[in-house]
């Protein structure tokens, strides 16, 4: 009997890593329950064949969140409006899916820029489409948090990410994510406006 248990064992420890995902490089895991996902690099699963970010829920109910993320300083992004875009498909997502870009000011609580899609979620199944989100770096900004999020259960792919730097007539997504950047040359330099 000890034998029949650890065979079985065995074999489903073996399917469980054959049918894990790696973590891509400089990317990682996040979210509330981070750990209910399967979160890497799906090989061959990318728009044109090539390998794309994944988050898949590996339990039947789960009331947070899992998500892939990076984190980089701001550097030529800063005192810029910024659109980050990727396209990502979905499977049987029964809550909500999207990407998210956010700036911080490192130690504070609240983020400076934030959009997570939250109001224009992805649901259901759909297929491969492209999603933008566009928030202001400001001056004080030292940290840039970037990925896709799953809250619940299903799963998505991320491929093509992208950073852009665009001018003041693309609006912003999210909400209170207007911020009024500064001129680009000097200006009111007697003070006298």
């Amino acid at each position: 009997m000890l034998k029949r248990i650890t065979f079985y064992t065995t074999v489903f420890s073996c399917i469980f890593l054959l049918t894990s995902y790696e973590l891509p490089t400089g990317w990682f895991k996040s979210g509330t329950e981070f750990e209910k996902y399967d979160i890497g690099m799906d090989k061959n699963a990318g728009i044109d064949g090539n390998n794309a970010a994944t988050i898949k829920s590996i339990e039947k109910e789960i009331k947070g969140y899992g998500c892939i993320m990076q984190r980089c300083l701001p550097g030529k992004f800063l005192v810029k409006r910024v659109r980050m875009s990727a396209f990502v498909k979905s499977e049987n997502v029964a809550d909500k899916a999207g990407l998210f870009f956010r700036a911080d000011k490192e130690g504070s609580e609240s983020a400076l820029s934030f959009d997570n899609m939250y109001k224009r979620p992805i649901k259901g199944t759909t297929k491969w489409q492209q999603y933008q989100i566009v928030i202001d770096i400001t001056p004080d900004a030292s940290v840039l948090s970037y990925g896709a999020i799953l809250y619940g259960t299903g799963q998505i792919w991320i491929d093509k990410l992208k950073f852009e730097i665009v001018d003041k007539s693309v609006p912003t997504t999210g909400e209170g994510n207007d911020y009024s950047l500064p001129e680009m040359e000097p200006s009111n330099l007697d003070f006298e406006n």
